[in-house]
């Protein structure tokens, strides 16, 4: 894996500090990506919470959503104050919300606003200013649009785009319909690592498998994967032969993420809220469907109830 990469997409609700930690005890070498945060709530909101995350994170990536330049340079700089290893643009999302802020995917039919913000976010810190994207949106569809776009931001100072390898369709898809009808289009994203074999590219969209992670690492430099990893978390456990590692085992993860978890309900944070993103730990093995039922919908549950459900399943599954 010399001079390659494999991240965590950023997902909204997904991607807490809570989630981030746990994909991080699978995979010491992940880039890990907060949520898509706007600069109005780091601007506005509460900044301390927003941007909080624990310092076995790193490497992670900020991903900031806002087109504004003055507020995305200083929200870059705010990234970089709180020890963000890099900074990346949202120019991806296709959601309704984020379309009526002027943000994400439709940012992709402003090329030069999107060249703006890099150049002047770059040049306010010093670390990476990253681009994710889709390979097109609407009727803006074809090779060439996408090639037009990321070489303006190329020529601004980007070194590294992620690109899904789906168009957006702004009206008439739902962000779930987004991600699953547009059909995937690798080859424009090989493509694209041929013309500008300078740039840092990295694909997502629709990778599930070690396999097709290694099959995609022949013709790009990198893999982002969201959804997968996110419900089947063992599988950043498995992709530890890209780096010639074994896997860490359920029960190693869990010694590990006991602790965290007290010391995060002795910060005040309720436990039901994390462990909703600890459902798919045991996904495939007998018992999963028995520990996501002792997780789910239950206010005042306890550690001791989480660490029984753990061990149970793990009675069931001795090797796991």
């Amino acid at each position: 894996m010399q001079n390659k990469r494999l991240s965590i997409a950023p997902m909204i609700d997904w991607t807490t500090t809570d989630y981030r930690y746990f994909a991080r005890l699978f995979n010491p070498h992940t880039y890990l990506y907060t949520e898509m945060i706007s600069t109005s709530a780091i601007l506005h909101g509460n900044t301390e919470r927003l941007l909080r995350y624990h310092s076995d994170e790193h490497p992670l990536v900020l991903q900031l959503g806002g087109a504004d330049i003055a507020e995305m340079t200083r929200c870059s700089e705010i990234g970089q104050q709180y020890g963000y290893d890099e900074i990346n643009i949202n120019v991806g999302c296709p959601s309704d919300r984020v379309q009526h802020n002027k943000i994400g995917a439709c940012l992709m039919a402003e090329p030069d606003t999107v060249a703006n913000l890099v150049k002047s976010m770059q040049s306010a810190v010093d670390i990476p200013i990253t681009v994710k994207h889709r390979i097109g949106i609407d009727n803006f569809d074809s090779y060439e649009f996408m090639r037009d776009f990321v070489q303006a931001v190329a020529e601004a100072g980007c070194q590294h785009v992620i690109v899904h390898a789906r168009i957006a369709w702004l009206q008439g898809l739902s962000p779930k319909q987004n991600r699953e009808i547009p059909p995937l289009r690798y080859d424009d994203v090989y493509r694209l690592k041929q013309e500008f074999p300078q740039l840092f590219i990295e694909i997502n969209g629709g990778i599930t498998t070690v396999d097709e992670i290694k099959q995609h690492l022949n013709h790009v430099d990198g893999v982002m994967i969201g959804r997968a990893f996110y419900h089947n978390p063992y599988l950043l456990a498995e992709s530890m032969c890209l780096w010639g590692q074994a896997s860490i085992s359920r029960q190693q993860v869990l010694d590990k993420l006991y602790p965290y978890l007290q010391s995060q309900i002795d910060n005040g944070e309720p436990l039901h809220s994390m462990v909703r993103h600890y459902l798919g730990l045991f996904q495939g093995l007998a018992g999963a469907r028995k520990w996501r039922q002792a997780l789910s919908g239950k206010p005042n549950l306890t550690l001791d109830e989480v660490k029984k459900a753990g061990d149970e399943v793990l009675a069931l599954n001795p090797e796991a």
